[in-house]
C-alpha cells in the first residue's frame, strides 16, 4: 500500500436504545454490529434532501439506486445499514468482509481488488459513488467528483479526507463516524435506521469503557501499519484515539502534523522502547511480516516488546472511520488489559 493513500480518510431515545440492546441479545453476538432492516415507512417518507459535502453539494430527490462503495470502510457502513440493495459494485477490502454480512457482500459485483478502471466503473451505470479516501477521486482512478456529477453520479466523501485539518484541532474522533453514518442515512432515506446503528455503537463503547475503568499505568504502544521506513501514526487520526480509549498511550502521539499516519525510523523506535508493538493486518502489508522483520534484525530485537514477544495483530480495517471501530477499540483494551475483561 502506498503512503498517498494513508495521506489521502444523539442518541434516540431511551426506548430506541433498549431496543439496540435487546436485539443484540437475542443475536448472541456481543460486540458485533447488527444489519439494519429496510423499512416501508422510511421509503414512502423520503422526501428530496440537500448535502453539502467536502465544498460540493447535491440534492437527492430520491434515493440512490445503482450505488458503488470504495473502500471496505464504505462498503461496511452501507451493509450494516441495510443497503445493499441499492448496490451494484464495491471495491478495495483490506481484511476480509465481517461475517455478518458476507452474505450480503456475496451478492455485489466486485470491480476489483483496489480502485476499478473508470471503464469498469462506469459499465455498472452508477448514480451514487462512497469512498472513504479522498484518493478515490483522483485523476488516475475514478475521476474528480465535479467531473462525475456532471456525468449524473452523485458521490460522498467521508469529510476528513477533504476538510482542513486546522478547524479539528481535537483531532479525528468516534463523532466523525456517527455523523459519517447519518450522512448516508440521509441519503438514502436511512435516517431511523442509521440513529438505530449510531446507539448501538455508543452503547457498545460505554460498555467497553466501563469495563476498563480507570488505567492509572497506561502501557505505550508503537502502532506499526507498514514495513520500511515504519509508518506510524500521529496524535492526530481514528488509530491514535482508538489507542487512547483502550487505555494505552501512542509512543508518537507528540508529532503535531494534523495527518493519521506518519514516516518515522527506527532509532527513535528503538530510543522510545514501547511496552507493546500493534502490528497492523492487512492484505498489502501482512502481520506477519512486520512481525518476522522485527524478530530477525538484530537492532529491533534491542526492544523488550520484541524480545518478550508483546505484540498484538490489528486488521486495518479497523482502523479506518467505519463500523469497525467501537470492535476495535474492544480489541485492543482486552489485549492490553486482559485482566479487566475477565
Amino acid at each position: 500500500m502506498s503512503k498517498l493513500r494513508h495521506y489521502v480518510w444523539i442518541l434516540k431515545p431511551f426506548v430506541g436504545v433498549l431496543a439496540v440492546l435487546l436485539l443484540g441479545l437475542v443475536s448472541g453476538c456481543e460486540g458485533n454490529v447488527v444489519k439494519s432492516t429496510n423499512t416501508v415507512s422510511e421509503a414512502a417518507k423520503y422526501t428530496s434532501t440537500t448535502l453539502n459535502n467536502c465544498d460540493l453539494t447535491i440534492t437527492y430527490k430520491q434515493p440512490p439506486q445503482r450505488a458503488v462503495t470504495m473502500m471496505q470502510s464504505a462498503t461496511e457502513v452501507m451493509l450494516a445499514l441495510g443497503l445493499e440493495k441499492h448496490m451494484v459494485g464495491t471495491a478495495y477490502l483490506d481484511n476480509p468482509i465481517l461475517p455478518e454480512y458476507q452474505q450480503a457482500y456475496s451478492q455485489i459485483r466486485v470491480l476489483a481488488p483496489k480502485y476499478p478502471s473508470r471503464e469498469v466503473f462506469l459499465g455498472v451505470e452508477p448514480d451514487f459513488v462512497f469512498s472513504t479516501e479522498e484518493s478515490a477521486f483522483a485523476k488516475e482512478a475514478l475521476g474528480s467528483r465535479e467531473e462525475l456529477l456532471k456525468l449524473g453520479i452523485s458521490s460522498y466523501l467521508l469529510p476528513i479526507e477533504c476538510d482542513r485539518p486546522e478547524l479539528r484541532p481535537e483531532g479525528v474522533t468516534m463523532e466523525n463516524l456517527y455523523q459519517e453514518i447519518r450522512d448516508i442515512g440521509r441519503i438514502f432515506g436511512a435516517e431511523e435506521r442509521a440513529e438505530k446503528l449510531i446507539a448501538q455503537l455508543q452503547a457498545q463503547l460505554q460498555e467497553t469503557q466501563q469495563k476498563l475503568g480507570k488505567v492509572t499505568t497506561k502501557k505505550r504502544i508503537f502502532w506499526y501499519d507498514s514495513e520500511n521506513p515504519p509508518l506510524t501514526v500521529s496524535n492526530w487520526g481514528m488509530p491514535n484515539h482508538i489507542i487512547e480509549l483502550a487505555g494505552g498511550e501512542n509512543i508518537f502521539k507528540d508529532i503535531q502534523k494534523k495527518e493519521a499516519w506518519v514516516t518515522v525510523n527506527w532509532e527513535d523506535v528503538i530510543a522510545r522502547q514501547p511496552d507493546v508493538i500493534v502490528l497492523i493486518d492487512a492484505s498489502w502489508s501482512p502481520a506477519d511480516e512486520k512481525r518476522r522483520l522485527l524478530k530477525s534484525n538484530p537492532a529491533y530485537s534491542q526492544m523488550k516488546a520484541v524480545q518478550q514477544d508483546k505484540f498484538i495483530v490489528v486488521g486495518f480495517s479497523y482502523t479506518m472511520p467505519g463500523i469497525r471501530n467501537i470492535a476495535g477499540v474492544r480489541q485492543l483494551a482486552e489485549a492490553l488489559y486482559p485482566e479487566k475483561f475477565k
